[in-house]
């Protein structure tokens, strides 16, 4: 992975993180058709023993129709001015449809089009593939030093630029993430000629075939309990952890011509999961109200490491 600490104030090129990511369902500010998550994740620079960087969460949804609910002093980064809407996007629909969701995007602070791909076998599951792609988009102006970057001026404003390609791989009968491809890049532009002056991030991130395999037996146990019960009603008896699976998928960077090592398996124990890459990176981009997987501590207050995005 490429970044650029805040904290050393220079460019890090191919470090090995460590990606967090906590999510706590809090069942007493929910109810039978409205689940509440709180979400805590951060990416931690391994090689340099650095804070990439962190995120919390706090968002309410319909347990049926995946939609953001307006409510449960939902919040990104404790900012509640955020309306979040959409769809959550770790979770999708029961009975997904060959068509455009709008799901939110936190960087942004909006929803954005995934847009219905085709369809894919994702180990023995027939999924619907679903892509958002965000063009170079200015997020926000920093003011620096022009000295931190070659820069003459003695303060400069330079725009923030955002942009991602993600894939999701879902499964429509149950809504689960069952695998993801997020490549995403941050960098800070001059404003007068458009050049590139400083790459915040850079990450081409896969999920290891070991997550994938093991989100896809979780998603099966939700199968086998929705064909017993016949129905979409909200699910208050615990198929949300089997259904909820996007926590489950560790997120490892992409390397060309390079096979990927397998991370550890994930083992039983709440939302919480937390990854090593050798060079690259992995990012948060999913999370779960009950997930079986804690590859670093367990408990409901297990965090792993620092967390990310």
């Amino acid at each position: 992975m490429n970044y650029f600490s805040r904290v050393k104030l220079t460019e890090k090129t191919d470090v090995s993180v460590r990606a967090t990511y906590t999510i706590r369902g809090d069942a007493a500010a929910g109810n039978s058709s409205t689940a509440v998550w709180d979400e805590s994740a951060s990416v931690y620079d391994v090689t340099n023993s650095l804070l990439v960087n962190s995120m919390t969460r706090r968002f309410a949804f319909n347990r049926r129709t995946a939609e953001l609910v307006d409510c449960c002093g939902a919040n990104v980064n404790g900012d509640s001015a955020i309306r979040q809407a959409g769809v959550v996007g770790y979770v999708f629909p029961f009975g997904t449809q060959k068509e455009t969701y709008q799901v939110f995007d936190t960087t942004l602070d909006k929803p954005v089009p995934f847009v219905y791909s085709g369809t894919a076998d994702t180990d023995g599951i027939g999924t619907y593939v679903f892509t958002e792609n965000v063009p170079a988009t200015q997020v926000a102006t920093i003011t620096v030093p022009g000295s931190f970057f070659g820069l003459k001026a003695k303060v400069v404003k330079l725009p923030e630029i955002y942009q991602i390609h993600l894939v999701y791989w879902v499964d429509p009968e149950t809504g689960a993430l069952l695998n993801v491809n997020e490549d995403e890049k941050v960098t800070l532009q001059n404003a007068t000629t458009g050049t590139t002056v400083a790459v915040l991030y850079d990450g081409d991130l896969v999920a290891t075939p070991g997550t994938v395999s093991a989100v896809v037996r979780l998603d099966s146990s939700g199968r086998s309990e929705l064909s017993l019960l016949d129905t979409i009603l909200p699910l208050v008896c615990g198929i949300a952890g089997a259904v909820a699976l996007v926590a489950g998928i560790i997120l490892l960077v992409r390397r060309p011509r390079e096979d990927m090592a397998e991370l550890d398996a994930i083992s039983a124990g709440p939302a919480a999961a937390a990854a090593t890459s050798g060079g690259r990176a992995p990012v948060p981009a999913m999370e779960a109200e009950a997930f079986e997987g804690t590859p670093e501590g367990a408990g409901p207050d297990a965090a792993g490491g620092p967390a990310a995005r």
